[in-house]
């Protein structure tokens, strides 16, 4: 029994310390990493360009390099700003993200919590404060309040809490207020720091759980196996079970309940104000002054940082689902295993300082094509004309000619056949073909020939080639069976 504790109680504590925040911390450059990340990112600073981090953090170790912090246990890793932030992203300090087009770096959860850690240890006094004390007190007695499930025991609470809350306030009423002391306040004002810190930490680890997920599901869509549809309501269920599904998610979505109200950001940075310009105040430091000036804001931050990840994951699962082709990623990787193939392949045979020939662009392929010329001398030959045809056309079911405009010949041969004048209605009517564009046609050789509108208004019925009838209205027109040619 007592190897088993032991073995158990030494594998946790192992698995402990490969986290990346005691790996942090225990590590020979802790101090270098501590100081160049807490300068780095800021409360006012949580995201800093990849080109601005590799810049700041090699200045940095330079100007502690130069300061002789290079020898013994004052240790500098070697490298410029980017081998050093490259490593620290590796080893899962810095988690680079994309951010308005732009490549960012953030803290990971772990990085905040060391130096959420280094901060509390190093700063301040590590005591049992009677505001701790309290608020040990605080919360053991609001967790026995909530378990309560007696009503009468609720009663009686309540109504002692508002006795108390009575005689405060008649104490107040007559004059009598107790100042609080000096260091009392102090005590208060570094456990509410104390508090704050916590927080960051916890809301980060919420927001990577998140790109978690999301990694995950993009993975899954890439593999191919299941279905699309299935694999998005399995996103769709933890998204929406992810903030019960972990501690760090209810302390966010309690957090946001409290805060989620831009109101009580309001309250809170009003309230904090109050307490820096108290003449307790002035008796913290500088760093503890800014800190809790901070708070607010922090909180903000954080609270923000989970809201973008969620945003953030929703638009890169919506673009792969969008422009996910099982048959282009399966090239992309056959392509990929036949490079690292080729790179198994070279690597025995080669030899250091070796050469390669970087393939720039694709070959061009080498298609043949015959020989083309427009520069033809000979003019262009006229079509040949189309040879006379004997006998009417054949036609297999109906003669598609009565769907055709007006016909002439017919038409023609028709009213000269009506004496010297006639009426355009009654020619019509008297016509064996009345379809509606012979008496289009009929008016236009009236036209042609010369007519004359009258007052009146003529009424004709037309007949389709499919039956139906259609009435047309038109002025009365008469006209010549022949054109006047004195005109």
């Amino acid at each position: 029994m007592t190897s088993s504790r032991s073995e158990a109680a030494y594998q946790r504590a192992a698995a402990a310390f490969r986290n990346p925040t005691l790996d942090l911390l225990h590590g020979r450059f802790a101090p270098f990493v501590v100081t160049a990340l807490s300068l780095v990112f800021t409360a006012d600073r949580p995201a800093v360009s990849v080109s601005d981090a590799h810049v700041e953090v090699g200045e940095l170790a330079d100007e502690l390099r130069s300061a002789g912090y290079d020898e013994g246990e004052r240790r500098v890793p070697a490298g410029n700003g980017r081998d050093i932030c490259r490593y620290w992203v590796r080893v899962g300090w810095l988690v680079p993200q994309i951010e308005d087009q732009t490549e960012v770096y953030r803290l990971s959860a772990q990085a905040v919590g060391a130096l959420e850690i280094a901060g509390r240890t190093g700063g301040g006094r590590a005591r049992v404060s009677r505001s701790r004390v309290r608020t040990l007190l605080d919360s053991v007695d609001q967790l026995t309040q909530d378990a309560e499930t007696d009503a009468n025991a609720r009663i009686t609470r309540l109504t002692a809490e508002r006795a108390e809350i009575d005689a405060e306030i008649d104490r107040l009423v007559r004059g009598e207020v107790d100042p609080v002391d000096d260091d009392l306040l102090i005590e208060e004002a570094e456990n509410v720091l104390h508090l704050s810190r916590e927080l960051p930490a916890d809301f980060a680890r919420v927001a990577e759980s998140i790109q978690a997920m999301q990694r995950d599901v993009v993975a899954e869509l890439r593999r191919d196996i299941r279905p699309t549809g299935e694999v998005l309501r399995e996103y769709l269920h933890r998204g929406q079970h992810i903030m019960q599904a972990t501690p760090e998610g209810r302390a966010f979505a309690g957090a946001l309940t409290l805060i989620g109200d831009p109101e009580h950001i309001d309250r809170l940075t009003g309230q904090l104000h109050d307490l820096l310009a108290q003449p307790f105040a002035r008796l913290l430091g500088s760093d503890q002054r800014g800190d809790l000036s901070a708070i607010a804001k922090r909180v903000e931050q954080s609270v923000t940082e989970v809201l973008v990840a969620q945003r953030r994951a929703s638009h890169v699962i919506t673009a792969q689902v969008r422009t996910h082709d099982p048959a282009r990623d399966r090239e992309v990787d056959e392509l990929l295993r036949d490079v690292m193939s080729g790179l198994q392949a070279w690597m025995p045979a080669s030899h250091a300082g070796e050469r390669v020939d970087v393939l720039r662009t694709l070959p061009a392929a080498s298609v043949g094509h015959l020989r083309s010329s427009i520069a033809d001398p000979r003019p262009p030959r006229s079509p040949d004309p189309l040879a006379p045809t004997d006998g009417e056309a054949e036609f297999v079911d109906a003669d598609t000619r009565d769907w055709g405009g007006p016909r002439y010949d017919e038409l023609e041969a028709y009213v000269s056949s009506l004496g010297d004048d006639f009426d355009l209605a009654s020619a019509f009517d008297g016509s064996s073909s009345r379809r509606p564009v012979d008496l289009v046609g009929l008016l236009e050789i009236a036209h042609r020939n010369g007519m004359t509108e009258g007052a009146d208004v003529s009424v004709v019925e037309a007949e389709r080639p499919d039956g139906t009838l259609r009435r047309f209205a038109f002025g009365a027109v008469s006209a010549r069976t022949t054109k006047d040619h004195d005109e």
